[in-house]
């Protein structure tokens, strides 16, 4: 009888799941259905005979590997889905270093740092020696040494390559690769990885210890990995290593959507597979079963302009849905009106929640004139940020008091919590326990704990001894109360006897109650844990002696984000997030604001062709998110430092075919559109509006520089409206009004100082109705465009 797996699949579908038994590269194109056949194929393979613990599914969060594992148990009702080894790249190879860790020099129980953590201790290096802070920014170390292991670059390796020491020297921070290498030094002295160790150091114990790997090799003899577009250099060579025995390694991806080259995340991966794997099958999912066919449609004809792509036509055979909506605005302030006054009207029209709009932006300092017109019309929304729960201080102290219960080497979680509350023991005495605790080789909770139980004659150290007393007597007992403790008792107690619930408690303030809730949410999950637990153990799943540990939980919780989090208070609110951090995402509306010249694309990424490439999948990805009705914004005039600029209208405005664009009314009739009052300009603003008219209205030669490729427009009544947006119609002029050569005072060429740029030269002048616009190429900014009246420029 045929496999009732297969009910339901298409003929590309179902021949993804049902060849399992060798290489295979599924090409996933945007709502296709890629998680259904990958959960399939697994419950197939388990169907068809192979055991669950030979299999091993990689994801790129752990909600994404909750919801495949119901998805197959719901298949393979008998239980035997729980053996599969399926998390995130991190979670699992966590696991593994856990099982391995004295094999690298690490303690079991070693402490997973999180990036906070990370930026501390490289304000201590860097103040330890005795470098320039406004050079050795934490941020740009933490990026920088993120980068190197994710290339799987050691401090070995990195001190030894001349071109990166030029590189720093270049950057003016020659002493980085001494930095790197004693963060790693004293990661593992403290008995702690960050997330990039989780990958960096599994690489180094599959290739120091042969028989580590081999053990692996043989366990897991079907790999599969999703999203593999978004792998990095470090995540691909683990994958090949486990699979050089089998090679049966299915991955699923779509190159469209490859939005992660700042993270590490390399394109070539999924372009190389069939190089890697020369016998491997290839199947594509083109169907879209998310979006209508104009949104589809749309998708395509901006995507197909990248030179970098896999083959493949993705389309959709629902209905074909309202023309894609351009919303034109004057300001940003404006946009964000525009925005979230059409996004309620939709919301009523169609009796939708507010849970499905989201509204998607390149970089997060777009968010605050969204979140106020969002609350001058009292509409529910919430801001994605990846881990903001974690991010609560209380969260973050409470944290710590466990992660030194539990791992006495952790030097970041005893200068957090040391003083916290606030026992007397000031950074001087901080200072002088790290001294003492380098001196001897130890730990800072290793020397404090020696110093209190031994006599002390030295009056530096008798202060020490005076003020931490309490502390370690508190730490000594808490660690022995995990031995007798269950899981929330020894939560609730570590909160309690720490003092972090009665100062919350002693306030009585909002915030204190909210910070009281908190921390009951992260008690209740220990429990949860616990309980989870338990039932595997009665259900036979698990050992009796694999009960639930605060380190497994720890480690879970060192690993959630936002995204594995499903809030009840969040379900009915509308969703304002970054385009990356939309992927895997899909809302019946979705707006997507802000679609300027250097904004999206930005800048910086538009400066090469494959940064370019990459902002174009970017967008593809947002406009792919829309089930139902994609609109796009964009502002004439947006806020930069403190200034007003004109902005040009995106490029991917331009290359979405015109016939699945509707754009918004004639500028001779936005006069009746209600306008807010922005305060920071007032008449000055006025002013700007009236010209922006005029120019448009007048001169249109002064719009945005068209594509260099005909675009053949039907005749709508929109049409237009595109020459605004710089879709050239038949008989348009490529040519441009010429610029001028002076203003007033300035003239091209003219080296200039401004307030918040800095040095920069006039490269342009051009002449509008009642100004001059001045394009400025700055040093460290780049190309400004700024109103001669308002620039406030000074000549050199």
């Amino acid at each position: 009888m045929e496999s009732k797996i297969l009910d339901g699949l298409n003929a590309a579908q179902r021949e993804a799941v049902e060849n399992y038994d060798s290489a295979s590269l599924i090409i996933a194109g945007a709502g296709s259905g890629k998680t259904r056949v990958l959960t399939s194929r697994i419950a197939y393979m388990i169907e068809q005979g192979v055991a669950p613990y030979h299999i091993l599914a990689l994801t790129f969060t752990n909600k994404a590997a909750e919801q495949m594992r119901e998805r197959i148990a719901q298949m393979l009702p008998d239980g035997r889905s729980r053996y599969i080894r399926m998390g995130t790249f991190h979670s699992v190879f966590s696991r593994i270093l856990r099982e391995n860790a004295d094999r690298i020099g690490f303690p079991q129980t070693f402490t997973i740092y999180e990036p906070t953590d990370c930026k501390s201790l490289l304000k201590t290096l860097v103040r330890e020696l005795q470098l320039p802070d406004e050079k050795y920014k934490p941020n740009m170390l933490a990026s920088r040494i993120s980068y190197a292991k994710n290339c799987l670059i050691t401090p070995g390796a990195y001190l030894a390559n001349t071109t990166l020491a030029t590189e720093d020297r270049r950057l003016q921070i020659p002493e980085f690769g001494n930095i790197y290498n004693l963060y790693c030094k004293r990661c593992k002295q403290n008995g702690a990885m960050d997330f990039d160790d989780l990958l960096l150091q599994t690489n180094i114990l599959l290739r120091d210890c042969p028989d580590v790997l081999a053990r692996y090799q043989e366990q897991f003899k079907y790999i599969l990995v999703d999203e593999y577009q978004d792998t990095n250099y470090a995540q691909y060579v683990i994958i090949r290593r486990l699979s050089e025995r089998h090679g049966n390694v299915c991955v699923v991806g779509d190159d469209a959507q490859s939005i992660y080259s700042f993270r590490g995340a390399k394109i070539e991966n999924i372009f190389s597979f069939k190089k890697d794997f020369p016998g491997a099958k290839v199947f594509k999912l083109e169907q879209n079963y998310r979006s209508t066919r104009t949104i589809v449609d749309a998708a395509n004809s901006v995507i197909a302009r990248n030179s970098k792509r896999m083959e493949k036509h993705c389309f959709s055979e629902g209905e074909v849905g309202d023309k894609i909506r351009v919303l034109r605005a004057y300001t940003d302030r404006e946009e964000a009106e525009l925005v979230v006054g059409d996004l309620r009207d939709r919301i009523r029209e169609s009796g939708s929640s507010w849970s499905e709009a989201a509204i998607l932006y390149r970089t997060n300092n777009q968010s605050q004139a969204l979140e106020e017109a969002l609350r001058h019309k009292g509409i529910p929304y919430r801001i994605y940020k990846g881990n903001s729960f974690y991010e609560h201080k209380e969260i973050k102290d409470l944290l710590s008091y466990i992660r030194l219960v539990i791992n006495p080497l952790d030097d970041e979680a005893f200068r957090r919590i040391v003083n916290y509350p606030a026992r007397g023991i000031g950074d001087t005495t901080v200072e002088r326990i790290a001294q003492l605790a380098q001196s001897r080789g130890l730990s800072m909770w290793e020397a404090v704990d020696a110093l209190v139980a031994e006599p002390v004659s030295d009056p530096v150290q008798k202060a020490i001894v005076r003020k931490v007393t309490d502390f370690v007597t508190l730490i000594r007992e808490l660690s022995l109360a995990r031995a007798h403790k269950g899981l929330y008792e020894l939560g609730l107690e570590i909160a309690t006897r720490s003092g972090i619930i009665g100062l919350y408690r002693n306030e009585n303030t909002p915030e204190a109650t909210s910070a009281l809730d908190n921390i009951e949410e992260l008690l209740n999950s220990m429990q949860l844990f616990h309980e989870q637990r338990e039932a595997e153990i009665r259900a036979g799943e698990r050992q009796e002696d694999e009960r639930a540990t605060i380190e497994e939980w720890l480690q879970g919780v060192m690993l959630m984000t936002d995204m594995d989090k499903d809030d009840p208070q969040d379900r009915d609110k509308v969703t304002l997030m970054t385009v990356h951090s939309a992927k895997g995402l899909e809302y019946e509306f979705v707006y997507i604001v802000g679609l300027e010249e250097n904004l999206f694309p930005s800048q910086r990424a538009a400066e090469t062709p494959d940064g370019f490439e990459e902002e174009r999948r970017l967008f593809y990805v947002a406009l792919t998110r829309a089930k139902k009705l994609a609109t796009l914004s964009f502002a004439e005039m947006r806020f930069k430092w403190g200034n007003m600029e004109f902005s040009r209208p995106s490029c991917f405005l331009r290359e979405i075919d015109p016939r699945y664009l509707e754009m918004e009314p004639d500028p001779e009739r936005r006069e009746s559109i209600q306008r807010p009052v922005d305060r920071r300009e007032g008449s000055a603003l006025d002013e700007l509006r009236r010209r922006f008219d005029y120019r448009y209205q007048q001169k249109p030669a002064d719009a945005p520089r068209p594509v260099t490729r005909p675009v053949v427009v039907q005749p709508t009544p929109s049409t237009r409206n595109m020459r605004s947006l710089g879709v050239r119609q038949a008989g348009d002029s490529l040519t441009q009004a010429p610029a001028a050569g002076r203003c007033g005072e300035y003239a091209v060429g003219d080296r200039v100082n401004h307030l918040k740029f800095g040095k920069g030269v006039i490269k342009r002048i051009e002449t509008l109705a009642a100004d001059h616009k001045l394009v400025v190429e700055f040093a460290d900014f780049g190309e400004k465009t700024l109103l001669a009246k308002f620039a406030k420029l000074t000549k050199i």
